[in-house]
Parts: C-alpha cells; structure tokens; sequence
C-alpha cells in the first residue's frame, strides 16, 4: 500500500510530503519512504496560520477549506515532480487550537477539498475522536514508533514540541515533554533569524540559573502521565515566565536550551538504558543534541539519517491512515487518557 503522509507542524517551517510503502511481513510492519520534500509556505500563508486563532468564525472555516486547497496544490505538485503514485492521503492538517482540557482541538484543511482537488481518497482529522473518548488527542505517532521502529527502546521527537513515546512493562507510555522549537525558533527571530542554526546562537549564551528554575517549576512539568502541550499553554504561561525577565534574546536560547535539555532527561531519568530514535529539526542542532546528552549518560543516542530526521512524522501519520483503511486500532489509550484504544480518521472519496 503506497500512502502520501502530510504534515504541517507548530514550527510552520512548512507542508512535509512524503510517499511510502507498507507491508506487513513475518508478524512485522514494514516500510519504505519512497521519496520526500517540503513546501514552504508564502508569507502570507505562513501570516494566515499564524494569525487564525485570533480571526473570526466566517475567517476561520473560509481558510480551513482554502487550506484545504493548498494542501492538493502541494500534493499534485509534489506528484508531478515525483511521478509518484499512491493508493490514499493521510493528511495532519495545521493545529489552530488544541485545549483538551475543555476536550477542543482542531486542525484545519478540509479533506473533501483535498480529495476533491487530488482525485484520490483521503483520511484527515485523527485527533477528535480521541478527544471524544475522553483523550488528549495527542501524541499519535506512538502507535508508529511501537510497530515500526521496535528496535528502538526510545523514540525522541524535536520538533515545535518535544514528544517522547517508549513500552514500560508492555505498554506503550508518551507525552509531550516541553516547547522546543517553537520556543528556540521564537527567541531566533527576535534576533533577525528564522532559526538558530546548530545552536550556535545558544552556545554563546549563559545559561541563567534563577530563569531555569523558574521554567523548570512550571505545574506542567510536575507528572509524566498522558498530557499534551499547544501553542495556547506556550504563550499564555511560557512566554510570561521570561517576559518577567530582562535577558537577553541569546542568553534565553541558552536558558531554553538548557531546559529542553533537562526536561528531556528528567522524563526518562531511572528508566533502563537502550537506544533511543532522535528524530525532528531539533536533531540537528548540534549544541542541543550535546547538552541532552549530558543528561542523558545511560542511553545510546541515535541520529538517523536526514530522511528519517525530516520526515518521521509525516511516515507515521502516513502509517496511521494505513492502519485506518485495514481498520486496525492506530490510536492508544496508554499514550492518550482516552477510555479506550480505537480507529481515527474520518475518509473522503471523491
């Protein structure tokens, strides 16, 4: 079964495209990625995403179906380039809002325009129907790490937000750890930069003691049961933490870094040690990858190649709508809170 997988993280680095291959062979999940790109999104796109939590309900479900749009513009173009072919879409969508305290996510991109526009059958909104048993929605891609990268005793995503997924004592644990780069690529920008290349801004930086401390205080950080983070907790909690401070933008990226870092050690602080899969742009930061490995002496820290990097999680969620279309559970309660394992994803056939 070939799947085009479609991610758009909280980073809004851009629109992730990668076409694979699954099969299921001696017991085991198999997969290939069989080619891959990102699209950056125009300024005004990137503008739209990052203004729409505060735009009216007509503006909001106006740019949910012109996203939609945008998604098959991407997806037919990424086919032409490739001369790919695919049996379905598996398509995240853009997060907008994701509270499930208040049992709320949303993740535009209508799946009908997208079907519509490609031709072929898409699978999108995996996130609500967990969050209607009860969920957080979120992480999803644990189901992914468990079944196709078991080799791994850790798999550690850095992307806008730092996840973490892992078996202890045969089930499948995850959360989401900390803002990552969604905090390191804000302080880059107030400093001229889209992102802090290897970290070398942050590597000039001191780290400031009482700011570290007062981050690492949060109420979040208290428990490592289900939870999950959103741009909403990053800056109404987060952001108001360093703005009572008169840091430099430098010294921040230092003081995050060093937070991502121990926070990333602390949530598998007395665990065993094995090998654990580092995967997202934060991978390649150098200077960060350097201070999660002072905390983390006990665990064999894997940087795959750049494919894997990039792309890990538009594979899983190409992997969840695999799943979905053999009705096969690809969401957990372990990892979610919700009342129990199920099937996400709503189809479009054109």
């Amino acid at each position: 079964m070939k799947i085009i997988g479609l991610m758009s993280g909280t980073s809004l680095d851009g629109l992730d495209v990668c076409c694979c291959e699954f099969g299921f062979y001696a017991e085991k999940w198999n997969y290939n990625i069989l080619v891959a790109n990102t699209y950056s999104y125009s300024a005004e796109w990137k503008g739209k995403l990052q203004t729409l939590p505060k735009q009216n309900a007509f503006i909001y479900v106006k740019t949910h179906v012109e996203y939609g749009h945008l998604l098959g513009y991407f997806v037919k173009k990424f086919i032409a380039e490739y001369n790919v072919d695919a049996d379905y879409i598996a398509s995240h969508g853009h997060t907008i809002f994701h509270q499930p305290h208040i049992g709320l996510t949303s993740q535009i991109g209508d799946g009908a325009a997208l079907a519509a526009v490609t031709g072929l059958p898409v699978i999108c909104d995996f996130r609500s129907m967990d969050l209607a048993f009860g969920g957080q929605g979120a992480p999803l891609v644990p189901i992914g790490d468990k079944l196709l990268f078991f080799d791994y005793q850790y798999c550690l995503n850095i992307g806008g937000i730092a996840n973490i997924s892992f078996d202890e004592n045969g089930i499948r644990k995850a959360f989401d750890i900390s803002p990552a780069n969604m905090a390191l690529n804000y302080f880059a920008e107030r400093e001229g930069m889209p992102f802090d290349k290897d970290g070398l801004q942050a590597g000039r930086g001191v780290v400031q003691s009482d700011l570290l401390h007062e981050l690492n205080l949060l109420p979040f950080y208290s428990d490592y049961i289900s939870k999950s983070l959103g741009r909403e907790w990053f800056e109404s909690v987060f952001l108001p933490v360093i703005a009572r401070y008169n840091y430099s933008n430098i010294d921040v990226l230092s003081t995050v870094t060093e937070h991502i870092a121990y926070q990333i050690g602390r949530a598998v602080k007395g665990k065993s040690a094995g090998k654990m899969l580092v995967t997202g742009g934060g991978a390649k930061n150098s200077f960060l990858m350097q201070r999660i490995s002072f905390y983390l002496p006990h665990i064999q820290v894997i940087i795959p190649n750049n494919l894997l990097i990039d792309y890990k999680e538009s594979l899983i969620f190409s992997f969840l709508g695999c799943l979905r279309v053999n009705n096969q559970i690809n969401c957990l309660k372990t990892v979610t809170g919700a009342s129990t394992d199920h099937i996400a994803g709503a189809v479009y056939v054109r």
